[in-house]
């Protein structure tokens, strides 16, 4: 196998791994995954204009419109008129939604130290320097 074809399998299989236990923290909280990656953003953002977050996850308006009545519905975000924009929509977290995102964003700390235990201290800022590599590429 070529050292790409290796490198393919290590990814994929790390992607599987790590969607799987997203998936399975995620439905333990009743919520679908973009939603939480919506909650996601938000609590690293604070308020997004609408158009901000459906690029941020990568959906259209039409898709987060959707996806925001629910968790609006469900007390996680609140949305309001941009003081500076009467056309846009800011949307940020409730209490309550930014009390799940900091439970889910200690989960991801957890998942970190977790998999990276084994990894020296120089592995570890290796291993940063090439994720940021990488996701400069997407």
């Amino acid at each position: 196998m070529s050292n790409t074809g290796k490198l393919t399998q290590l990814i994929v299989e790390f992607y599987e791994k790590l969607s799987s236990w997203e998936h399975c923290v995620v439905r333990d909280k009743g919520l679908t995954l973009p939603q939480v990656h919506a909650l996601e953003i938000l609590g690293a953002h604070k308020a997004l204009r609408m158009k901000e977050l459906a690029e941020r996850m990568g959906v259209t308006t039409g898709t987060l419109t959707v996806l925001a009545d629910r968790l609006e519905k469900g007390g996680m975000i609140r949305r309001k008129p941009h003081k500076a924009d009467r056309r846009s929509i800011l949307v940020e977290l409730t209490d309550q939604g930014h009390a799940l995102f900091k439970e889910h964003d200690e989960l991801h700390n957890q998942l970190t130290r977790d998999i990276t235990v084994g990894l020296t201290d120089a592995e570890r800022k290796a291993f940063a320097e090439i994720l940021e590599k990488l996701n400069q590429e997407f």
